[in-house]
């Protein structure tokens, strides 16, 4: 198992450094880019969330990057606030109308109770103390406050799954990921619980055709069967042994 220090770009930096981001800041926009997965993650992480019922609803968006929620979230009535600690992509988050945060988050500083919405898309598997990013998230919701995400399991198949082979697809960033810091999701629902968050959680895949339609664009191969604009749809599947979702309402 690789966990060494891994080369991206110009310079030599250890897995899940946070430096890989700027180095990688061109990268957030182009479909087909380094994020990719991210765009097709974020796209399904927002269609877990409803459209508001009240102004002035708040959607804190934790670990947000570039803001690539924002398209997906647009007409449902939201402020959108994200937080995160690269600056350069909190530039082009506030460039696609993301009021932008600079902040840890484990440490958010935001307001007890002030968020209708929480998202933590793909970023409980980049954080060294994910329980404290937890707390963070639920501490943010008003009672009756909803939490989604996006994460990475710790089991053997994720780490063989999105590092060992995820890693070396094409354009994929190589150590953007520390294993050692994937999350089991008996945890996460224990963790959320403890919070007042009743967690839901489900495995989800990006379709088969559709991500074999990406990677014959990458390597050249043309459109590819079953590709489509915006990417591979991500699916739900059987198990949660890779990659999952969660959805749930914090209690008053």
């Amino acid at each position: 198992m690789r966990d060494g220090p891994v080369s991206n770009g110009a310079r030599v930096l250890p897995p899940n450094d946070p430096r890989q981001y700027d180095d990688l800041a061109g990268e957030w926009w182009r479909p087909d880019g380094a994020f990719a997965m991210l765009h097709w993650l974020a796209r399904a992480r927002a269609a877990l969330v409803p459209p508001t019922t009240r102004p002035g609803a708040l959607l804190v968006d934790l670990g947000c990057g570039a803001g690539l929620m924002a398209p997906h979230l647009v007409g449902k009535g939201y402020r959108h606030v994200g937080v995160d600690l690269t600056r350069s992509a909190l530039e082009q988050a506030a460039a696609h109308g993301v009021t932008a945060l600079a902040g840890d988050v484990t440490a958010v500083p935001l307001a007890d109770g002030c968020a209708d919405v929480v998202a933590a898309g793909e970023v409980l598997e980049h954080v060294p103390d994910w329980r404290a990013a937890v707390g963070e998230a639920c501490r943010l919701l008003r009672p009756g406050g909803l939490l989604v995400l996006d994460t990475l399991n710790d089991t053997v198949l994720a780490r063989l799954i999105a590092v060992e082979v995820g890693e070396r697809l094409p354009a994929v960033p190589r150590g953007i990921h520390d294993p050692r810091l994937f999350v089991d999701d008996r945890e996460l629902v224990a963790e959320c619980a403890r919070h007042g968050v009743a967690l839901r959680v489900r495995g989800v895949r990006p379709d088969l055709w559709g991500t074999l339609g990406w990677l014959a664009r990458r390597t050249g191969g043309g459109a590819g069967r079953g590709a489509r604009p915006g990417g591979p749809m991500i699916r739900p599947t059987w198990s949660t042994a890779v990659l999952y979702q969660g959805r749930g309402v914090r209690h008053g």
